[in-house]
């Protein structure tokens, strides 16, 4: 690759570090997201988790060969340690490729288990970013937690394809009478336990954990049952553990119904989706209380480059 797309890169991560670095120190944040796929010839997702940092390269057909490739790698390498100040020890590197369904999607990957706790609004998140594809915090639901979190004192919250129950410790901060974490992974179900156990939220009265397909539980639940619900579904599962497929474009209208069935009068549901295309089938949902909070979600590191969608839902 050429001398002066090396340069592009290096000035482009310089700017967006000392823009967005600026912004964290300000806010406190620790955890961010620092490029994103900024230029096409660099395909990278950088993420900074306090004195580390997380590199994902996407998958796409780059016309290198095995050794070009290396070196382009290297070279990228030594930009991104140089830029932000960091060993190559502290480089966590992926190759980003989805796959169907969300096992697939969060599948472990080979490699050294190397977890560490990181803090987000004074709150403790175990991250681990070797051994799964994800990091086990999404940080561009960060402002969204924390809204959540200001809402729920008191009340009975529902956390529904939890990964590793972050909203589950934001509404346990936020002194929720109930926290219930649904997940169909076990492994997910687990590391959500620790979390609420290292922010010492560990009454099994008051924070329950429930490995199961949130298809199949919703319709277990009584009507009027939650104040308040998180569901932040995969866009598509087809899970051998799961009874049915979901594709969410399809099956959203459904499952929010189910939602505001068991949601208490005047409870809120959270919906989020990745979906790039996603379309929201207003006249399927059986309430008009509905209100797009995409743009006051974003966090500051997500500015212009969100891909996912969040609705506030009322009964």
């Amino acid at each position: 690759m050429k001398e002066d797309k090396f340069l592009m890169f290096r000035n482009r991560l310089e700017k967006v570090y000392r823009h967005l670095g600026k912004q964290a120190k300000r806010l406190g944040v620790t955890c961010y997201r620092l490029y994103d796929h900024d230029l096409p010839e660099f395909p990278f997702c950088i993420e900074i988790y306090e004195q580390n940092i997380y590199v994902a390269e996407y998958k796409r057909r780059h016309g290198m060969n095995e050794d070009e490739h290396d070196e382009w790698m290297k070279r990228s390498i030594v930009a991104i340690c140089e830029i932000l100040k960091v060993s190559d020890e502290n480089i966590f590197l992926k190759l980003r490729q989805r796959k169907p369904g969300r096992l697939g999607q969060y599948q472990k990957t080979a490699g050294k288990q190397s977890e560490f706790i990181v803090k987000e609004n004074n709150l403790k998140f175990i991250v681990n970013l070797s051994d799964y594809l994800d990091t086990g915090l999404f940080l561009d639901h960060r402002v969204t937690r924390e809204k959540v979190k200001t809402e729920v004192k008191e009340k009975k919250v529902l956390n529904l394809f939890s990964y590793t129950g972050s909203f589950s410790v934001y509404g346990a901060s936020g002194k929720a009478n109930e926290v219930v974490t649904v997940d169909l992974s076990k492994t997910y179900l687990e590391w959500a336990k620790r979390n609420m156990q290292l922010n010492g939220f560990a009454d099994t009265n008051k924070y329950k954990f429930i490995q199961a397909d949130v298809l199949q539980y919703l319709k277990t639940i009584s009507q009027n049952s939650f104040d308040i619900i998180i569901f932040d579904p995969p866009t598509f599962s087809n899970s051998k553990r799961m009874e049915d497929i979901l594709d969410i474009q399809r099956d959203h209208g459904k499952l929010i119904n189910d939602c505001i069935r068991i949601l208490k009068p005047g409870g809120k549901i959270y919906f989020s989706t990745n979906y790039k295309k996603f379309v929201l089938d207003i006249a399927t949902i059986r309430t008009s209380l509905i209100k797009d909070i995409t743009k006051q979600t974003t966090p500051f590191d997500f500015e212009g480059r969100i891909n996912r969608v969040c609705y506030l839902i009322e009964k």
